[in-house]
């Protein structure tokens, strides 16, 4: 039985959120997507009392505030600094990657180009989260 997880995807290509959104319909897993556009809506939406997501997926390149500096203002906040955040971007850069695990990310992944590469990284991702003793808050 897999765990119905509460994900936060943070990402402003709205081809990129319906390609999230297929694969866990199409893999039928029971997980529940808060789609927001960058860091600022997100963090209106972590900071609203509304209950916490269980992970965060995070885009880098996304206007008004990167991820990096989303990831930086998080990972400051007493409570907020423990969601998992996994990085889903289409950078390789070798500075991202080293910036954001010093920020303190739960992992990262670069975005496939073929579709069904994209499926099985996303589900591998999800059903490794389905499996960890998260903070429930």
């Amino acid at each position: 039985m897999t765990n119905k997880l509460r994900i936060l995807l943070i990402e402003d290509d709205m081809i990129e959120v319906m390609k999230l959104n297929r694969t866990i319909s199409s893999s039928q897993l029971p997980h529940d997507v808060i789609e927001v556009k960058n860091g600022e809506e997100a963090l209106e939406f972590l900071k609203s009392n509304q209950s916490l997501p269980d992970i965060i997926l995070l885009d880098l390149n996304m206007p008004k505030m990167n991820g990096i500096e989303f990831l930086n203002i998080l990972k400051k906040d007493e409570i907020l600094r423990y969601l998992p955040t996994i990085i889903l971007t289409t950078s390789a850069n070798q500075r991202d990657i080293l910036a954001c695990y010093e920020a303190g990310i739960a992992g990262y992944i670069i975005k496939p180009l073929k579709y069904e590469d994209y499926v099985v990284k996303l589900k591998s991702l999800l059903d490794y989260w389905c499996l960890n003793e998260l903070i429930k808050g």
